[in-house]
């Protein structure tokens, strides 16, 4: 990967993160992919702690897009238990397309609200 590819995306991570915080009522729900996994942590920003996350370590299923789909469940039904219903959504510099957009989908269908 390019250096100007990544930093582009660190220049976009940093102008959304200015415009959206998480709050304890409403907490931000961050995504972050990498090659082979993909990650998702609810995050209230006021207190700096986590109080949900999920990823797709150890998960065996063929291809990328259903990772992504179980991961966005997976939060879904944690955020739940952890009595949270809505989420600021942060896609973290990536275009919303692809597997941040099929976790932002399975999260919704789980009972979360953007």
């Amino acid at each position: 990967m390019t250096t100007k590819k990544i930093e582009r995306r660190i220049k976009i991570k940093y102008r959304v993160r200015n415009k959206i915080s998480g709050t304890p009522e409403c907490p931000r729900m961050s995504v972050f992919r990498s090659n082979k996994q993909i990650y998702v942590q609810v995050i209230d920003d006021l207190s700096g702690k986590t109080l949900a996350a999920a990823s797709s370590l150890g998960m065996e299923v063929s291809s990328k897009s259903e990772q992504a789909q179980k991961v966005g469940a997976l939060i879904a039904q944690k955020s739940q238990e952890a009595g949270i219903t809505k989420v600021v959504f942060d896609r973290n510099g990536y275009l919303y397309h692809g597997r941040v957009k099929e976790v932002a989908d399975a999260a919704r269908n789980g009972g979360l609200k953007f």
